[in-house]
């Protein structure tokens, strides 16, 4: 193809002396047309210039450097590749002459043909443009761009297309180009000096520190619209020209000038800086020392509002006590105290905590911390925990803090539940009562008593109709174990020891405390059984035969004192010489009514009571003579007295 256009061209050249008329006539003659002659029909863009006698406009036949006039009619394009803008000058070839433009251009090709043959998907804008697309410029369409609404006027008259939205010719470099400047050209047209193609916030190229007035502290999180506008009354955001001479030009003055005379002259940072209003101190040139009050510990902290309220620095301030400024935590109940009306006999301006008030000042106190009590943490017993702690509690007893161990056996007088009459701070064991002190009770310790420990006899109080203990109010302090007794409303044997006789008899009658046996001798006539006769050589196991029921050896092994029979027959019942005749039936005889204690057969018997009286002659007969009858028990002969004979003929 490019061979038949060089031929075609060559051809053209020879001929180009000849007049246009006498060509065409030519062509005529010879029966040819102009469609077969060029190589095709133009588009539509250089459709004005179809036909033999317009190829001159474009080809230049006398020349022998180049065949084309391109940028002779396309004087934009000539303009910028001489400036050295855009893709043409970096595309164009002035080596190869206009028909260079072939490599893009194609011509003859048909009125629908385009003329641009642009390569969009791997066409390099920076290389081919000097014109870098970065950030969201990637991410557009080249028709967001490269619009008719974004050629400058002077461009627009030199562009040959119609339809200048076709056109990629007459666009500016600069930003403002395609956006609108929100600076109002207060800042230039480099945009980019600040702002980069990826978004027009945040201003990656801009510091403020490179300003005139670089951001400080809490000027830094400010908002730009917050110093350069637009204000109220104002129209524009003004970039340039703002007034930042004194903290006054944006900020009113809060002490309403009660610093304009002094030698501050107004200068807010002479006291404050940029970190922040109320939370800075007085700069180097104030001296808080040289006024009334001067600031220590922690007050040199504080900020000055704090004391200084709405800013006013001429107002007098109270400060000849600590509750000027500060509440009182323990809500009054050091006012009565002579040192109650300064804060710093307890506390100090280094902090609240800890407190000047240590454990050797407690030793001065009606409450001296002692012993176990010294390792106390204060709010075991100042409570509640916190600002709202009593401390004037007037508990200076144990019963205020400690539950009581006793159940309320020593509430009433004369103990009215003193603990320290037994107890001492240095703990509840062991009980300052000795045995000595019990001495002084109603139950002196005495013999096996006085070795025997406590709770052997304190046994623990029953839990019904005891007292309730005190509620405490530190775990430290808490009792383990219920209450235990040790008030008695009897001091007898009895109240701890059981009664193995089981007898009401005191057992003191015959005991000792210093052991149980031997027993002291007993006077057995004090009771309803006198001893004599032959029972006085009678032990007194015989009669008083111990139990022998029950575990505990101690009650197997006493004597069984009570419930002893009185009667002959309880001791003597197994060898009754009558077996039983006056035990059995009607009326029960017992066996002094015939006999004494001195010995068996001395009769004592007084017939004159019986139911037949012996007169003179009867009574010197002999028992057996009228009592013949006998029977046998047990092998042995038994001599009956009931049921003889009353009347004469029965003996007679």
């Amino acid at each position: 193809m490019k061979a038949e256009i060089a031929s075609s061209h060559a051809w053209f050249r020879r001929i180009a002396k000849i007049p246009p008329t006498a060509v065409a006539l030519a062509l005529s003659f010879c029966g040819l047309t102009p469609a077969q002659i060029a190589p095709g029909p133009l588009s539509r863009a250089h459709q004005q210039l179809e036909g033999l006698t317009k190829c001159g406009s474009c080809h230049n036949f006398g020349s022998s450097t180049s065949d084309l006039k391109c940028l002779e009619c396309h004087a934009e394009i000539r303009r910028r590749v001489d400036a050295r803008l855009g893709f043409h000058s970096r595309a164009y070839k002035s080596s190869a002459g206009e028909t260079d433009c072939r490599r893009c251009h194609k011509e003859h090709s048909g009125l629908g043909s385009a003329l641009i043959r642009l390569d969009r998907r791997n066409f390099d804008h920076l290389a081919q443009t000097g014109f870098a697309l970065a950030g969201k410029h990637l991410r557009q369409k080249c028709e967001n761009c490269h619009a008719a609404a974004k050629i400058p006027a002077a461009a627009r008259a030199e562009i040959k297309l119609k339809d200048l939205n076709r056109s990629f010719l007459g666009l500016r470099r600069e930003c403002t180009a395609c956006h609108k400047d929100p600076h109002q050209d207060q800042l230039g047209s480099d945009c980019l000096r600040c702002h980069s193609q990826d978004a027009f916030k945040p201003a990656p190229g801009f510091n403020h520190a490179g300003t005139h007035f670089p951001l400080t502290g809490l000027h830094q999180p400010v908002l730009c619209q917050k110093c350069h506008g637009p204000r109220p009354g104002q129209a524009a955001v003004r970039w340039k020209g703002l007034a930042f001479s004194g903290c006054q030009n944006c900020h009113a003055d809060p002490h309403r000038g009660a610093f304009q005379q002094l030698k501050f002259r107004g200068s807010c940072d002479t006291c404050h800086n940029t970190n922040g209003w109320k939370n800075n101190h007085p700069g180097g040139e104030f001296n808080h020392s040289t006024t009334k009050y001067p600031l220590t510990g922690k007050h040199a902290a504080v900020a000055c509002s704090k004391c200084h309220k709405g800013a006013d620095f001429r107002r007098p301030i109270a400060h000849e006590r600590c509750r000027d400024c500060h509440d009182d935590p323990h809500k009054g109940q050091f006012a009565a105290r002579a040192a109650g009306s300064d804060c710093s006999a307890c506390h100090e301006v280094r902090g609240f905590k800890p407190s000047r008030f240590d454990r050797a000042a407690h030793r001065q106190t009606a409450f001296p911390l002692e012993e176990k009590h010294a390792p106390l943490r204060c709010a075991e017993c100042h409570q509640p925990e916190g600002r709202g702690a009593v401390y004037v509690s007037r508990k200076l007893i144990c019963s205020a803090c400690h539950a009581d161990r006793h159940g309320g056996e020593f509430a009433s007088t004369p103990h009215s539940n003193q603990c320290d009459h037994c107890h001492t701070p240095a703990g509840f064991q062991p009980s300052t009562f000795s045995v000595a002190r019990h001495a002084q009770t109603q139950f002196a310790l005495t013999g096996r008593h006085a070795s025997i420990a406590c709770d052997r006899c304190h046994k623990p109080l029953p839990t019904v109709g005891v007292p309730a203990p005190i509620p405490v109010t530190s775990k430290r302090v808490t009792p383990s174990g219920p209450p235990r007794q040790y008030r008695f409303a009897s001091r007898t044997c009895n109240a701890c020891h059981a009664d193995p006789h089981q007898t009401k008899v005191a057992c003191e009658t015959c005991h000792t405390s210093e052991q149980w046996q031997p027993a002291r001798p007993f006077d057995h006539s004090t009771t309803r059984f006198r001893i004599d006769g032959a029972h006085q050589n009678v032990k007194c196991i015989q009669c008083h035969i111990p139990s022998a029921q029950g575990s505990n050896p101690v009650a197997k092994a006493a004597l069984k004192l009570s419930a002893t029979s009185r009667q002959c027959f309880g001791c003597h019942a197994a060898k009754d010489a009558h077996a039983g005749e006056f035990r059995s039936g009607m009326p029960e005889e017992d066996c002094s009514h015939c006999h004494t204690t001195a010995r068996w057969n001395g009769e004592a018997f007084d017939h004159d009571k019986a139911r037949f009286v012996l007169d003179r002659v009867h009574r010197n007969v002999a028992c057996a003579k009228c009592h013949k009858d006998q029977r046998e028990v047990a092998g042995k002969m038994i001599r009956t007295y009931r049921g003889a004979p009353l009347e004469c003929v029965k003996c007679h």
